[in-house]
């Protein structure tokens, strides 16, 4: 169960990445990575719905793929999902990673966590893989396929989605708003993928996405990094693809899961092909690896997180768990889903009050690669603050 030092200089494709050891709380030493501490204790025997949770926690399904919850029908293959406050109560968005039909959906929670109401917000889009939510409360919508875009859905249901041919065209998985610098962060996933910055052309109305400028996290010498401008980032097709249009560039071996630290100034993203969580500093321009290693956590991929420093990543397969990593350099899993053993945990989120973790099994016990099996679940208990 032991890991690699979770702070220490890496190569990200062939450009030197610096190491920074205050971007991870001043952690900057190796640390034993043991599901016994966890700060929620073991994962007891799963439940009638296959969850193995910490003492103290409860579970439930909320909706199932094929069936019918809120008035509509849940789509196939949930991913990436987002929590909003609606009222006394709130709203669980989930994108669809169906091809040719794609879009995302949204469960509406009263205040005692029953479910009161469902509606599609996108539909005929293709692969909705992640997201992100924004500060002015829509959705982000990301399609991970070839030229794929970013869609602005609203949870709420009072305005169409719209999409945005400036934050580029290509592989989307995840966005991530900074809300001390006006910008959006997003994940690539190709096995040479990059990472992105998207800055709204108005900083005094930056919920304005529709235009603006598109800039790669490049390598500038020595262990440092710079944002480039990507000079076409709507290019047409077969032009060249906006991952190679800037030579510089930092390559990622499949980016997934992107995640904005308000507290920190930190946005932290996951990349599968080498299980790592990076973590940029935006004040510091400095980027590091937080955690790199085998065990407890494997096959990263969705990551969201709390004010309080803890992080919160679900594997793609692997354990079928979602694990924690603490400011302390604790990582144990902290939910684990039995009997799922060819599907994917997705769409973490926490409800606005922090009590409750949304997520999917993707494709459920069958694993069929439709996603029909899909299953989201609700995790109730208490979560550190």
């Amino acid at each position: 169960m032991e890991r690699r030092s979770f702070l220490r200089a890496v190569t990200a494709g062939t450009g030197a990445v610096a190491v920074t050891g205050g971007l991870w709380h001043a952690a900057a030493t190796p640390a034993a990575a043991a599901a016994a501490d966890s700060p929620y204790g073991p994962l007891l025997a799963p439940d009638a719905n296959g969850l193995a949770l910490p003492q103290g926690f409860t579970g439930r399904v909320v909706a199932r793929s094929t069936r019918s919850v809120g008035g509509i029908t849940w789509h196939g293959a949930p991913d990436g999902g987002a929590c909003f406050a609606d009222g006394d109560g709130w709203i669980y968005v989930s994108n669809s990673e169906l091809p040719l039909i794609g879009g995302a959906s949204a469960l509406r929670f009263g205040a005692d966590g029953s479910v009161t109401a469902a509606r599609r917000i996108l539909d005929g889009t293709n692969l909705n893989c992640a997201g992100g939510a924004t500060p002015w409360n829509t959705w982000l919508s990301c399609e991970e396929t070839y030229r794929g875009k970013v869609y602005e859905t609203d949870p709420y249901g009072n305005r169409s989605a719209s999409s945005y041919g400036a934050m580029g065209r290509f592989k989307h998985e995840a966005a991530a708003c900074d809300t001390d610098r006006r910008v959006v962060y997003l994940t690539e996933d190709e096995d040479d993928g990059c990472f992105y910055r998207f800055t709204p052309a108005s900083w005094g109305a930056w919920g304005a996405l529709s235009s603006g400028r598109l800039d790669v996290l490049c390598d500038a010498g020595g262990g440092a990094v710079e944002w480039r401008e990507v000079p076409d980032p709507d290019a047409p097709w077969p032009w060249e693809q906006t991952r190679a249009q800037v030579g510089e560039a930092l390559h990622f071996d499949g980016g997934e899961g992107c995640y904005y630290s308000p507290q920190a100034g930190v946005c932290y993203f996951t990349t599968k092909g080498d299980n790592r969580v990076w973590a940029y500093d935006a004040g510091a321009n400095a980027l590091a690896v937080v955690y790199d290693a085998d065990e407890p956590l494997g096959t990263v991929d969705n990551i969201t997180g709390r004010a309080g420093g803890d992080l919160y990543v679900a594997e793609d397969g692997g354990n079928m768990e979602i694990n924690i990593i603490t400011p302390a350099g604790t990582v144990a899993p902290v939910v684990r889903i039995d009997g799922h053993p060819e599907s994917e945990i997705t769409g973490p989120a926490f409800s606005p009050d922090g009590s409750r973790l949304y997520f999917s099994s993707q494709r459920g016990e069958s694993g069929f690669a439709a996603g029909t099996d899909g299953v989201t679940y609700e995790v109730h208990g208490p979560f550190r603050a």
